[in-house]
């Protein structure tokens, strides 16, 4: 078991290295007949990309996606999915392995090469490999053809704390995300973040961010009670990012400050149908969605890869120091917004088709 699959019936199969030759990934289970071009992934991607800003890796890649199967004109001469699996590739253009050369035989402090060369006895010192972040474009592709499946659901990212600077939610505006280079809903805080960036960037450092997804439009009933609760699902997808570390859903560690009278979402009748007149529990009750907006965070570290010098040891066992030049983001998390919009529409694609499956609708 590689365990490079992700999803149940609608499942996710990336593969590619940071530093190959391009990544790609396979979908499985996405249902025929639905509209679907490389424009429609494109935009998604476009969030994603390096090189946009000063505020990310320089790394110039294009990122543009092909679709190599699964897809055909239907009657109408529109390119439709065929129900058959969806195969996605991206070129890496703009691989610079030499900046690794250096430290092939080091282990990078808060880098997963200690532990992948500790399971797998080998591993690719150029940018991580497969544990680079560069696989994480090909989430966002398949997000992106999720999106199209999820009929009716509105999924949007946020970020909204980077390092010790939170977003003034009395300044929220979903539409000013797409307006600067944050994806921060605060315009105040924009040039607050601009600033302090710049500090940690040309220190050499990095620093960490929390990321919000809210989805809206997600019916009642989507999950299940004990071992695949919508909530559960919904923060593994998310922990499986690079670098996060931690994930809420709804409150989270904020409920342990409240009493039970304050946690309580109440439920009334509102114009014949159940309405909550709190979310707390972040859309999610018993595993089970419950119509109300799905809330999730997460938080995700520093950049480990930094010009500071730090302690570490070789493949022998040695003790050593190293530091690592090349190009990096000093805020990964600014990037991870899209990629925890994709994760999120992975989980519930697969779920909204394991309800049909089980109840019919």
């Amino acid at each position: 078991m590689s365990h490079n699959t992700f999803g149940h019936l609608f499942r996710l199969t990336t593969w590619g290295e940071s530093h190959g030759p391009a990544i790609g990934c396979v979908i499985d289970g996405c249902p025929p007949g639905i509209a679907l071009t490389e424009a429609d992934i494109q935009i998604h991607l476009n969030k994603r990309r390096p090189g946009q800003s000063r505020y990310t890796t320089q790394r110039a890649e294009l990122d543009n996606v092909k679709i190599m199967s699964g897809v055909f004109e239907n009657d109408n001469g529109e390119q439709v999915t065929t129900g058959t699996p969806l195969a996605l590739l991206i070129e890496n253009l703009d691989q610079r392995s030499k900046d690794y050369g250096d430290i092939k035989n080091k282990f990078r402090p808060g880098h997963a090469d200690y532990t992948y060369f500790s399971k797998y006895g080998i591993r690719d010192y150029r940018g991580g490999g497969r544990s680079s972040a560069r696989e994480t474009a090909m989430r966002v592709a398949a997000g992106a053809v999720a999106r199209k499946v999820l009929l009716g659901v509105s999924i949007r990212g946020a970020l909204v704390q980077i390092g010790p600077h939170k977003v003034d939610r009395e300044n929220w505006s979903w539409s000013e995300v797409e307006n600067n280079p944050f994806f921060s809903p605060d315009v105040k805080s924009v040039s607050l973040w601009a600033d302090y960036l710049d500090q940690v960037r040309k220190a050499g450092s990095s620093v960490g961010a929390v990321i919000e997804v809210v989805a809206e439009g997600v019916p009642p009933g989507w999950g299940a009670p004990v071992y695949s609760k919508l909530d559960q699902e919904l923060a593994a997808g998310l922990m499986s990012i690079n670098a996060v570390k931690g994930v809420e859903i709804g409150d989270g560690f904020g409920v342990a400050s409240l009493i039970g009278e304050e946690s309580t979402d109440e439920i009334r009748n509102l114009n014949g149908r159940p309405h909550f007149t709190t979310n707390r529990a972040g859309g999610i009750l018993g595993g089970i969605s419950t119509g109300e907006p799905i809330l999730a965070r997460f938080v995700v570290k520093p950049t480990s890869s930094i010009l500071t010098s730090r302690g570490t040891i070789d493949s022998c066992g040695k003790e050593t120091n190293i530091f690592t030049k090349g190009r990096h983001d000093p805020c990964v998390g600014i990037r991870a917004v899209p990629v925890g919009e994709a994760m999120v529409a992975l989980v519930l694609a697969d779920h909204m088709l394991r309800h049909r499956g089980q109840v019919g609708c």
